[in-house]
């Protein structure tokens, strides 16, 4: 029987051995999820999956008050429960081969504290980034992992269209925020892939700008950038409407933004650089005289974490293979004026063509 956790375990397996890592542990919720079909987080508590290659064992460790959640879900060897009261580097010196030297560790998600205790429990070791060869098999999703995007992606559409309905003027960004949040959970959603972002008027053109008490008024952009949890895989969208008829300038924007997410779409080939979507979708915006209103990367990498591998950025010369899963949002960002973000999600098919995973229109809409 097809089993994903296994194949992938034992990926991982082949590459720490390529690479002389005698042991590895895993502590990032993402990774531990995509090796173990477990997903928690631990929030200040110890979680971790150590993996011993010699003898091929995975050894779970995981907060007393998820061990139950745990035993239903994660495929590992063994499971070990850390009370409140446990030191949890003492139990995983029990287990763990202290002589090991050289043991993998995700350097970007430890801190100074939590590597002075590895460096006690393992005190001849030298710790090496795991993190590359995880993201590698990361990197490529299978089309069951497609599948749980789509369900996600359905689920946010659904959520933004009802909050598009509810658009009008008086409606306050943090009102319709609220509404958005709700329904993705009556909807089926887990939660939100990330804090939502809705903005009015001219604090659309806040690229990261947070949801206030700014009421919508007539002829504002109304930018809505959300996402859904569902299944331990995310969505990750982006619609720009208008509230009202607008100007012929807002409309110029909004088409000079709608050309760069098609052209960025159809630049994303297998065989390709990354750099060329970026690329595709820059031109088109500088051509219409608003690049210097474009400030971001056209796209990232997402999945099981809201942002991962690839970083789709006019540098990155890496080609695009199949299986790559990444949103194209291009942006125009005018002060005093507002932004407008168009945000697909994009898979790279067997065929090496991009699939548009998201369908919610991208005509501009005048609520």
């Amino acid at each position: 029987m097809y089993n994903p956790y296994e194949l992938r375990k034992s990926s991982l397996l082949a590459e720490l051995s390529a690479a002389g890592m005698e042991a590895a542990l895993v502590t990032s919720p993402g990774s531990v999820f995509y090796l173990t079909g477990f997903h928690c987080d631990p929030h200040e508590r110890f979680m971790g999956l150590l993996i011993n290659p010699k003898e091929s064992t995975y050894t779970l460790f995981v907060p007393a008050l998820d061990q139950e959640s745990a035993s239903g879900a994660a495929m590992v060897s063994k499971l070990v429960a850390i009370s409140d009261t446990d030191n949890p580097y003492e139990l995983l010196g029990k287990e763990a081969d202290k002589s090991a030297a050289a043991i993998g560790i995700e350097k970007r998600h430890l801190n100074v504290a939590t590597y002075e205790q590895l460096a006690g429990v393992f005190p001849k070791a030298a710790f090496r980034d795991v993190e590359p060869l995880l993201m590698v098999l990361r990197l490529r999703k299978s089309p069951e992992e497609i599948q749980r995007v789509h369900a996600a992606v359905v689920i946010a559409e659904k959520v933004l269209q009802e909050a598009a309905s509810k658009a009008k003027v008086g409606v306050s960004e943090l009102e319709l925020n609220a509404e958005i949040e709700y329904r993705l959970r009556v909807l089926g959603g887990d939660k939100p892939a990330f804090e939502t972002s809705v903005l009015g008027g001219a604090r659309s053109g806040l690229p990261h700008g947070k949801s206030g008490e700014y009421r919508l008024q007539e002829n504002d952009f109304l930018l809505i950038d959300m996402g859904v949890y569902k299944d331990g895989y995310c969505s990750d969208i982006t619609r720009t409407f208008l509230i009202g008829q607008g100007t012929t300038e807002q409309e110029r924007i909004y088409n000079t933004v709608l050309a760069a997410n098609r052209q960025a779409i159809a630049a994303a080939e297998a065989g390709k650089p990354l750099a060329v979507v970026d690329r595709a979708a820059r031109e088109t915006i500088e051509a219409q005289g608003y690049g210097e209103f474009f400030n971001h990367r056209v796209g990232h990498g997402f999945g099981i974490d809201i942002h991962e591998l690839p970083s789709v950025h006019g540098h990155n010369e890496a080609l695009i293979e199949t299986g790559l899963l990444f949103t194209v949002e291009p942006g125009i960002y005018v002060p005093e004026l507002g932004g407008v973000r168009i945000e697909d999600d994009i898979y790279i098919g067997e065929d090496g063509k991009p699939q548009v995973l998201t369908s919610f229109p991208k005509e501009l809409q005048r609520l």
